[in-house]
């Protein structure tokens, strides 16, 4: 419930939903003839909304969360296991796997496998995740899935079922990894947050950072109101308001 909760809270605190009740909030003040209330939370919309799609800013704060831990080019040689956590899929058996899981996902796990081919066969791919609301897969089978067809043996694979969150996913590992150093895999935006769940187990994670979003040379500063761009602020957003609520928790 809690978890459901979050997700449902976070939805209309996301940088679209703040937007759009921004011009909601315009537009009832026009509707009670307020109309100088109304003309600044309009122009307030107009100019959140230009900073939020507005890519040299959004790739500039995205950057500053992926480059906080760097590519992990080489896996060490003593590594036993690879955790690569979860993200979605849609199961839908008329198209291939590499469709039915989500892009995110898809990149973790052949970061996970480039890493797992560098040792040789001498590590595990754990991988994690749960059905989601609605679908009758869980995320962890649909990734062995994929793995599996991409040449991981399936006694190489390691599932943890019903995690739903990072934080569940910590936590579901700590009894096969204990102190032991192991490689951990997410987005780049993403990776800060989870050093901090698997940290506050008692876990000792190399980072992996995957699925680079941000850029920073050769920005295009007349490029306005991108689709892309906006798609990173809520990325950003949900990465910003993640740390606060650790911080908050203690973690």
């Amino acid at each position: 419930m809690d978890f459901i909760l979050k997700k449902i809270v976070s939805m209309f605190i996301m940088p679209l939903p703040l937007g759009v009740g921004l011009i909601l909030l315009g537009l009832f003040f026009l509707y009670k003839n307020k109309v100088a209330k109304a003309k600044f939370t309009l122009l307030l919309s107009v100019l959140w909304f230009f900073l939020i799609s507005y890519p040299p800013l959004v790739n500039t704060l995205l950057n500053t969360i992926e480059s906080q831990n760097p590519t992990l080019h080489t896996a060490p040689k003593e590594i036993k296991y690879i955790y690569v956590l979860g993200g979605g899929h849609h199961t839908d058996n008329s198209r291939p796997i590499t469709s039915q899981i989500i892009e995110v996902s898809v990149i973790r796990l052949n970061e996970g496998i480039r890493l797992y081919k560098q040792l040789k066969g001498q590590a595990k791919i754990i991988v994690s995740g749960y059905t989601g609301l609605y679908d009758p897969n869980e995320h962890a089978k649909m990734q062995k899935k994929l793995a599996v067809s991409l040449g991981v043996p399936e006694n190489d694979m390691i599932l943890y079922l019903g995690t739903k969150d990072t934080q569940e996913e910590a936590q579901a590992g700590k009894d096969l990894l204990g102190t032991q150093p192991f490689i951990l895999v997410t987005s780049a935006s993403h990776m800060t947050r989870a050093l901090k769940f698997f940290k506050n187990e008692g876990l000792n994670p190399i980072a992996a950072p995957t699925n680079h979003l941000s850029y920073t040379q050769h920005l295009d500063y007349t490029d306005f109101f991108s689709a892309k761009a906006l798609r990173k602020s809520h990325i950003l957003w949900h990465e910003y308001l993640g740390l606060i609520w650790q911080k908050v928790k203690g973690i």
